[in-house]
C-alpha cells in the first residue's frame, strides 16, 4: 500500500489474519471503543465472522470493501481496525470508518490511521471523494476527522439505530485535490 504523504512512520495497515481475532475484539468487543460506533460491543463470535468476511473482501475483484488491520511498527501489535469500502452511488468514492482499542487513544493514533486509509484512497486506488461519519457525542473522532485534514459537511437526522434509538450521525468528507494540497505543503 502506497505510503501517506505525512510522516506517519508508528503504523502500518494490513490485511486481517485468522489470527487477529483477539485483538480486533479487544476493538469490537469493547464497551469503551464501541460507545460511539453504530453497534453495541461484539461477541468473539461475531468478530470471527468479521475478520472471515474481510479476508473474504480482500479476494474479491473488483475489490469494493479493504478491512485492514492497523498494526504498531514497533511492536507488530494490531491496535486498530480501518475500512474503506467503495461507495456504489458515487463514482470514485469511499466511504472511511476506524476503530482503536482503548488502550492506544491519546497518542495521535487515530489521526495516523485516517491518514493512511486517506493515502490508499487517494494514492493507490485513485479515488476523487471519501467520506466518513461520527456520533454527535464523539468529539475526538471530530477532532481526528479534522486533524487529518478532512471537513464537516453536515448532519444526518435519524442515520443509524442503536442502543434502542436513533441517532444522528455528523459527516465529514475530503476531496482528493485538498488531499493533495495538504501533502505539497
Amino acid at each position: 500500500m502506497e505510503r501517506s504523504p505525512f510522516p506517519y512512520d508508528r503504523l502500518v495497515l494490513r490485511e486481517l489474519e485468522p489470527g487477529d481475532v483477539t485483538a480486533v475484539h479487544g476493538i469490537y468487543g469493547s464497551p469503551a471503543a464501541t460507545e460511539h460506533l453504530s453497534f453495541t460491543p461484539r461477541s468473539v463470535a461475531e468478530v470471527r465472522a468479521i475478520v472471515d468476511r474481510s479476508r473474504e473482501s480482500a479476494r474479491a475483484v473488483p475489490r469494493q470493501e479493504y478491512a485492514l488491520g492497523v498494526v504498531e511498527r514497533s511492536t507488530d501489535e494490531l491496535v486498530g481496525f480501518g475500512r474503506l469500502a467503495l461507495d456504489p452511488h458515487q463514482q470514485r468514492a469511499a466511504t472511511l470508518g476506524f476503530a482503536l482499542r482503548p488502550a492506544s487513544w491519546g497518542v495521535g493514533y487515530g489521526r495516523e490511521t485516517v491518514g493512511l486509509l486517506l493515502a490508499l484512497a487517494f494514492g493507490e486506488l485513485g479515488l476523487h471523494r471519501v467520506w466518513a461519519a461520527r456520533a454527535p457525542l464523539n468529539t475526538a473522532s471530530a477532532r481526528t476527522l479534522l486533524a487529518a485534514g478532512m471537513t464537516e459537511e453536515g448532519r444526518i437526522r435519524g442515520h443509524v439505530h442503536v442502543r434502542g434509538a436513533w441517532r444522528d450521525s455528523i459527516t465529514y468528507g475530503i476531496l482528493r485535490e485538498e488531499w493533495d494540497g495538504r501533502a505539497s505543503h
